[in-house]
């Protein structure tokens, strides 16, 4: 399956020296909306969506809380829809989302998809669907999915891929796409696993924030991102054990395995900058 790397939502919060653990203390960070874009072999595949055309339209629905701390840029051309198109493909053949969780960053643009079937893992939507705390009414924007969206929730039952509980998302086709549970950053977080032409990546959401809290000889991470984990997570005792199975499958299972999460601008710069080239390499020997 070819893939593509998107970013579908750039991000600027100030405080560039806590949050990118480098720059001015008041300077603009730089965060992204890493999602993928897939060409299956029976239409396009979405792993998580960004800011949508109607977070770009109407602002004011993502919160003022969202908009003053995390400072989106919303532009129409970063949104999913309008990079599709400039890929050369058809928005309507999206046939499947696969959110790794419907944080208002990450699934902003379902209403751009209302063909879409929706695949999610069952505790996240009932999270986001009943959104029984404070903080959860908060993160969770009913308006993006006021469409009438086509859920498919999932459970876990009994598949494993690398160690992990898997389910996988697209049980009627031969698409190797599958829901790995990383609960902490909200109930029902999941990574998103996906066999491409060049072996798995693993889209980890907000399992982690920061590059380096993957380095498994010496853990690190920006204190304002730290802080801001902290603040945002559902449990993180859970959260803090999955980051250490992530560590260690990277560790143990690094060259058949790509992690990245959905925030790190120089990861989404590194894998979409090999992604052009190993596409570059085969049109040239195709060719």
């Amino acid at each position: 399956m070819k893939v593509h790397h998107l970013n579908c939502g750039s991000m600027c919060p100030l405080g560039r020296r806590l949050l990118s653990g480098e720059g001015g203390w008041l300077a603009p960070a730089n965060m992204c909306c890493h999602c993928l874009l897939i060409e299956g072999r029976h239409g396009l595949i979405l792993v998580d969506t960004g800011l949508g055309t109607a977070d770009v339209s109407n602002p004011s629905r993502l919160g003022f809380g969202f908009n003053a701390m995390v400072r989106p840029k919303l532009v129409m051309s970063e949104t999913a829809l309008y990079q599709i198109r400039e890929l050369g493909l058809d928005p309507r053949d999206v046939r499947h989302i696969v959110p790794t969780h419907l944080d208002l960053d990450h699934v902003g643009a379902l209403g751009d998809f209302p063909q879409a079937e929706v695949h999610v893992y069952a505790k996240e939507l009932q999270a986001a669907l009943t959104r029984p705390s404070l903080k959860e009414k908060s993160r969770y924007i009913p308006a993006q999915w006021a469409h009438g969206p086509k859920w498919s929730p999932h459970n876990v039952e009994g598949e494993r891929w690398m160690g992990f509980e898997a389910a996988r998302a697209l049980p009627d086709t031969d698409e190797e796409v599958l829901l790995v549970p990383l609960t902490g950053h909200t109930q029902g977080h999941c990574g998103v696993a996906v066999r491409g032409d060049d072996g798995w990546l693993l889209h980890c959401g907000d399992a982690y924030f920061f590059r380096g809290e993957m380095d498994v000889d010496e853990r690190h991470c920006p204190i304002g991102l730290r802080v801001f984990q902290s603040m945002v997570q559902m449990d993180g005792a859970s959260r803090m054990a999955n980051q250490l199975r992530l560590r260690e499958l990277k560790q143990q299972h690094g060259r058949d395995v790509t992690l990245f999460c959905a925030h790190d601008p120089v990861e989404l710069a590194q894998l979409s900058g090999q992604a052009r080239e190993r596409q570059g390499s085969r049109a040239q020997y195709a060719a």
